[in-house]
């Protein structure tokens, strides 16, 4: 018998475990020896979090980022197939979704091994939830470009199909240019399209206002180098 492949949710920061994970997931954590991570120092961290009785050194850590080959990961999966569980574990949020783990789970589907997704928070879906946008229908982009005008082109192809298509759309960008991209986002988009920034969500200062752009033209919120979603509808 195949062992099980659970994909564990993290926390989207400095945060409680208790606030956004059930019970289920440390139990479920404290039977499995072998995880899949993005980062092994801050998997190691989340699991003595998550778990403080469990023991650390007695696990086993493979390492799964944009920067690992399939030709690294395509022996990840051998102590599932030899009986044993083994879990996911990304940096923020639910793995494989807008983080790595989409290939391991595909790998697991094809060798038959069971895969298991845990309950947790995902930013996209609360960010969704929260901004009174389109939930029946809705797309998320991951990053847009970081040129310019190709920026502004994908903008305006966004815009047009939240009013075309009448679907929400979802995006992210990198913390440090959260601000650049609300200033691009302004900038090309019409007055009445609505945009809902979600900034740490589950943390702390949490952040999440839907206003028209040509509200946001007037307010300029303090997000830079926070982690956020940005949602445009009309």
């Amino acid at each position: 018998m195949a062992g099980k492949l659970f994909l564990i949710p993290v926390t989207l920061g400095d945060t409680s475990c208790d606030r956004v994970l059930p019970p289920f997931n440390r139990s479920v954590i404290a039977g499995i020896r072998h995880f899949i991570v993005e980062d092994i120092r801050s998997a190691r961290r989340f699991l003595k979090k998550s778990n403080p009785d469990i023991l650390i050194d007695g696990l086993s850590f493979y390492t799964l980022n944009e920067h690992t080959s399939p030709q690294e990961y395509a022996g990840y999966l051998s102590a599932a197939e030899a009986g044993e569980d083994m879990g996911i574990i990304s940096e923020a949020g639910c793995p494989a979704v807008a983080d790595p783990g989409a290939n391991i789970a595909a790998m697991a589907q094809k060798k038959g091994i069971e895969v298991v997704p845990l309950v947790g928070p995902s930013s996209i879906l609360l960010a969704l939830m929260a901004s009174g946008f389109n939930g029946q229908k809705f797309t998320f982009n991951g990053y847009l470009p970081i040129e310019a005008s190709e920026r502004t082109k994908c903008l305006k192809t966004l815009e047009k199909r939240v009013w075309s298509e009448d679907t929400t759309q979802i995006f992210i960008e990198a913390p440090y240019r959260n601000l650049r991209m609300l200033d691009d986002i302004v900038r090309c988009c019409r007055p009445e399209t609505r945009l809902c920034i979600a900034a740490n969500i589950t943390c702390e200062g949490e952040f999440i206002r839907t206003r028209s752009i040509r509200e946001w033209k007037e307010y300029r919120p303090g997000i830079n180098k926070i982690p956020a979603i940005f949602l445009l509808y009309k």
